[in-house]
């Protein structure tokens, strides 16, 4: 009259310790190789079992006389790989960056002379007119360097006569004080110069506006003692016939 389950006696000890125990017989049916899992669970329970009962793998043989790399030498190896790769697109990115800096460059050639009223007159007013906009300028004086006016010359080859003053944005001829007020009463010349970058006009301290300061090295007389072949004045090569620099606080590097 008793129910099954009660009349099953206790295992004893000695039978307890000769059954294996739920976690001893799972490993073992797990390394047995007629054993699968069809459930995911119960695979990876499969695969950590695996990766525990197996044998760790043995490390690689290195080279006689070669000792073992550290993780902080590799280390220290990956930074060195990642900071000359920076380093190399840094300086393929550099010519490009400059270049597309020089397209957007606007260029004024004109003369801070009073011989001739009305050149001088529109090159004032072409000045106060970019000066307004807030363009980034590219001023050059051919009265403080006659070198501008070769310069000038090669950029226009077809003029039969250069007149002054003369813009160019971009490598491009905008034309003289005529074209420039023409762009600024229709207002395109905001436009056009946008690309060149804005900046703020204010009187510099070291040139006062002029955008040249007196050479360095001959102190403005565009002469320098040498005491090559024998001794002698020898011609200033870092300025320009007048004694005069560019003015390195306030004037954009030549391109």
């Amino acid at each position: 009259m008793w129910l099954p389950w009660v009349k099953t006696r206790p295992s004893s000890p000695s039978s307890a310790a000769a059954s294996p125990s739920p976690s001893t017989a799972l490993a073992a049916a797990a390394a047995s190789p007629r054993l699968s899992f069809s459930s995911p669970s119960l695979k990876d329970l499969q695969a950590l079992l695996l990766s525990d009962h197996s044998p760790s793998p043995t490390p690689p043989q290195l080279p006689p006389n070669t000792a073992p790399c550290s993780p902080s030498v590799r280390v220290f190896h990956r930074v060195r790989v990642a900071a000359s790769a920076l380093r190399a697109l840094r300086t393929l990115q550099a010519p490009h960056a400059a270049a597309a800096e020089a397209d957007r460059r606007v260029v004024l050639y004109f003369t801070s002379l009073h011989v001739v009223r009305s050149t001088y007159e529109d090159c004032r007013a072409v000045r106060a007119i970019l000066r307004g906009l807030r363009a980034s300028v590219d001023e050059r004086d051919l009265a403080m360097d006659p070198r501008y006016l070769q310069e000038l010359g090669a950029l226009l080859p077809r003029a039969r006569g250069v007149t002054l003053p003369q813009v160019f944005v971009g490598g491009r001829h905008l034309g003289g004080a005529e074209e420039v007020r023409r762009l600024h009463e229709s207002g395109e010349l905001r436009r056009v110069v946008a690309g060149a970058g804005a900046t703020a006009f204010a009187a510099c301290s070291r040139c006062g506006g002029e955008r040249y300061v007196l050479c360095g090295s001959c102190n403005g007389s565009h002469k320098r003692y040498s005491l090559k072949g024998g001794g002698g004045f020898r011609t200033c090569a870092g300025c320009n016939e007048n004694g005069l620099v560019r003015c390195p606080d306030c004037s954009p590097p030549a391109v």
